[in-house]
């Protein structure tokens, strides 16, 4: 299979993005600031919608005696104390500043960068996407998502700016990691490419799960963009997604734990 074949839904995603983000762009500019604050808090009712789906999942899988919600608990909780340890959520915020200065970004660059990166990043279609995309070449799952994306880097670019953009870059390391490593790790891990078989996966039902309840803070994220209210007194209101992260990591290793222990 050519290289091109595997990333292809990866360049879509990121085209998709890319135009979101240039429509929302010409026209955000155009609306006024209360417009702009309710399409943020509409984006934020539909992926609240989308998370509570995926973390309904927590309900089909089980290690041993243990249910799938705690297995998420246990996997956040240690996922919280690695991502504060490695400074992930400030690391994410310094590459946002970076790429600030050097594209002379302005307003809520950062912010949107993060929101957006975290958003387009986190979620079950990105990992069968990139599974069947890097293992058979067919990029459907990923064509669907980059509809998905290309909404919401609209309505995020007409609140955030141009910062929504290059979370391209973001989904071009992480999806294009992930369809490229899936030929290697996928088939021998997860029983193989077929998206059905994987859907049912317990291990793609808990990481399913977890990302479900991550992303449930970002929509509060985006809510509180659309009150206006991610900093009250000074003391920043969001919830610390970026520090959940490795959660994903360790979620399959949870279940394995508690797989043995019984």
């Amino acid at each position: 299979m050519s290289l091109f074949s595997q990333l292809s839904g990866t360049f879509i995603n990121v085209a998709a993005v890319l135009l979101g983000t240039f429509i929302g762009l010409a026209v955000g500019g155009r609306l006024p600031e209360r417009t702009q604050r309710a399409l943020l808090q509409t984006l934020s009712l539909v992926t609240l919608f989308i998370a509570l789906d995926m973390a309904g999942s927590l309900n089909r899988v089980s290690g041993g005696q243990i249910p799938g919600v705690l297995l998420a608990l246990l996997s956040l909780a240690a996922g919280v104390v690695v991502g504060e340890a490695l400074g992930i959520e400030e690391a994410l915020s310094r590459l946002g500043d970076d790429l600030k200065r050097r594209f002379k970004g302005g307003g809520r660059f950062t912010e949107g960068f993060v929101a957006a990166s975290l958003l387009f990043c986190i979620g079950p279609m990105t990992v069968i996407g990139g599974l069947q995309n890097g293992l058979t070449g067919d990029s459907s799952t990923y064509v669907l998502k980059s509809t998905l994306d290309a909404i919401a880097a609209l309505a995020l670019a007409g609140a955030y700016g141009v910062g929504v953009g290059f979370s391209a870059l973001t989904i071009l390391l992480v999806q294009g990691g992930l369809s490229l490593a899936a030929g290697t790790f996928a088939a021998g891990l997860l029983g193989g490419a077929d998206p059905e078989l994987l859907k049912t996966n317990p291990y793609v039902l808990l990481l399913t799960g977890v990302g479900g309840l991550m992303i449930v803070g970002i929509s509060w994220n985006l809510m509180l963009g659309g009150l206006g209210l991610e900093k009250v007194e000074g003391e920043d209101k969001r919830v610390r997604v970026g520090s959940m992260m490795p959660a994903l990591v360790l979620a399959p290793l949870v279940l394995w734990l508690a797989g043995k222990l019984g």
